[in-house]
């Protein structure tokens, strides 16, 4: 039975999505302290948050079973990602769930700071008609700027365009073809401050972002732009924001979201030109409900079938990809466990080049399987899917990804290469079929290996008696083979025998294998 917690309010789908998946059972806790949440989570599988709970490395620490943190909602700045990769526990979050009501509320709050809705509603409700004071600004005609043309910054810019504003937008990981076809003309940072007459945030928050609307940036915009911030606290510096409110620089500002949450900043917040809401950006009925049936939805399928979606940590793969990539990521796995027993050094470097039918797929959770079983057998931490890429920088180790369009003897093939300071050592597999898995060369030999059990790799000399004298000495030491695979090559009259064995063969059976005439190595396997 997996154990699921839900630690801050949300729509009551979660629970009874969850709870009616076979085998999860679900417990909602509110409002709990950081202690607190630290006491009980060592008894759950996953844990469920929205922006309230702060999932730290410390109650991560604390969390001995935990396999997956789902985060209702976008955002996951309050989830330390790095920390939760290296448990090995997955961090899925539902990123389209909230992005029209986002959108939307920036679109309203831009609308609202231009036309001065929320001063002028305040002041008649105090009593006064005071129209000549709340002239307001026309959106049409105007250049409107969007730094983050993500899920939130697309739907922003068409809603823009149908008040006839001018879009342009600054985002690195968007190629201009696509901006294009949306109507959005690309531009750097620089030339959307000079140009923009309201500016909009939609960047997520990272070391890259943190600050990046400050003091330098607003010394480059046009005097008297608007400012609207729905985004993530940190991005936009405060202090510097309201120096440039002062200054008539930026001439209003809507802020929904905040450095400090609630904010403190009633310097900020209290300034007439700036209009402001409590981090609203995702709060619709339609909203709540679509991230909390997204985020059950997600848990169930990953303990139903092991599928991962909306992944901020893993690459995210549905179940029917799933089902036609296992194979791969079963044979990468073991390409990888089988290669790095025969090495010697640390590893420093590692190749992996694909060819074939698997490029039809999405090879990055090949690429992890692999990496997963190169660390597996020479760590005795755990290692999974989730940490081995975490780990693997950790130790310094360089991966490399060759995708290959030269056809080859099969219709697919993974070829792995492995670098230390003492060699450099290739293997390549294949699967055979629907799911027959194969080593299909080691080093300079052609092999067909069923890397499965435990297994001897023996290197010889290519001279007569060495078969022979391999499976009389496993014979008199009731070591049963269950496969044998010989691979030779005559002109370096070098040889390569793989033995599959029903059990594993003792250290001192070892040693009189190693002193077999024409043996050069022994190496014991274990998949």
């Amino acid at each position: 039975m997996k154990r699921v917690l839900v630690s801050d309010a949300m729509a009551p789908e979660v629970a009874e999505i969850l709870g009616n998946a076979p085998g999860i059972k679900v417990d909602v806790k509110t409002g709990l302290a950081p202690d607190e949440l630290k006491a009980i989570i060592r008894d759950y599988d996953a844990l469920i948050v929205r922006s309230a709970t702060k999932v730290t490395a410390e109650i991560i620490e604390a969390a001995g079973k935990l396999s997956a943190i789902g985060r209702a909602g976008a955002g996951v700045d309050n989830i330390d990602i790095p920390a939760a990769s290296k448990r090995g526990i997955v961090v899925m979050n539902t990123p389209g769930g909230n992005t029209v009501t986002t959108a939307e509320h920036a679109i309203a709050m831009m609308v609202s700071l231009a036309r001065k809705i929320p001063q002028a509603t305040a002041s008649m409700k105090a009593g006064r008609w005071e129209k000549s004071r709340f002239l307001g600004n026309e959106y049409s005609s105007k250049t409107l700027g969007i730094i983050g043309l993500g899920r939130v910054g697309s739907v922003v810019a068409d809603r823009a365009i149908g008040l006839k504003m001018n879009v342009i937008a600054h985002d690195p990981f968007i190629a201009p073809e696509v901006a294009e076809q949306m109507g959005v003309t690309m531009v750097g940072l620089d030339e959307l401050y000079a140009n923009s007459d309201f500016i909009t945030v939609h960047s997520p928050l990272s070391p890259e972002t943190q600050n990046l609307v400050g003091a330098a940036a607003f010394a480059r915009m046009k005097k008297g732009v608007f400012l609207i911030h729905c985004a993530r606290g940190g991005i936009v510096n405060e202090k510097d924001l309201y120096d440039a409110l002062q200054s008539g620089k930026v001439a209003g500002a809507a802020i929904d979201v905040f450095e400090e949450e609630p904010t403190p900043n009633m310097a900020l917040v209290g300034l007439d030109n700036v209009i402001c809401t409590p981090h609203l950006g995702a709060s619709t009925d339609e909203a709540q409900t679509n991230v909390a049936i997204a985020i059950a939805n997600q848990l169930a399928a990953y303990f139903a079938t092991g599928e991962i979606k909306g992944a901020v940590n893993f690459p995210s793969v549905s179940a029917d990809v799933m089902a036609v990539i296992r194979p791969y990521l079963d044979l990468a796995e073991k390409l990888g466990a089988f290669q790095v027993q025969l090495l010697t050094g640390a590893i420093q470097e590692v190749t992996i080049e694909y060819s074939g039918e698997i490029l039809n797929h999405n090879v990055a959770p090949i690429s992890i399987s692999l990496v997963k079983g190169l660390l597996d057998p020479i760590l005795t931490e755990t290692v999974n899917y989730i940490n081995a890429p975490v780990i693997a920088r950790e130790r310094g180790i360089k991966i490399i990804e060759v995708k290959s369009t030269e056809t080859k003897d099969f219709t697919n093939l993974i070829a792995l290469t492995v670098k230390t300071p003492k060699e450099i050592s290739r293997t390549a597999g294949a699967v055979f079929g629907r799911k027959d898995l194969r080593i299909v060369r080691v080093n300079d030999f052609s092999v067909e290996i069923v890397p499965e059990g435990y297994m001897l790799a023996v290197s010889n000399h290519d001279l007569p008696g060495v078969i022979g004298n391999l499976g009389t000495t496993l014979g008199d030491n009731r070591v049963n083979i269950a496969r044998l695979h010989l691979s030779r090559d005559a002109q370096a009259k070098k040889a390569l025998v793989v033995l599959n064995t029903d059990s594993p063969v003792a250290s001192d059976v070892l040693d009189k294998l190693r002193k077999l005439p024409h043996v050069v190595s022994v190496t014991p396997i274990k998949m």
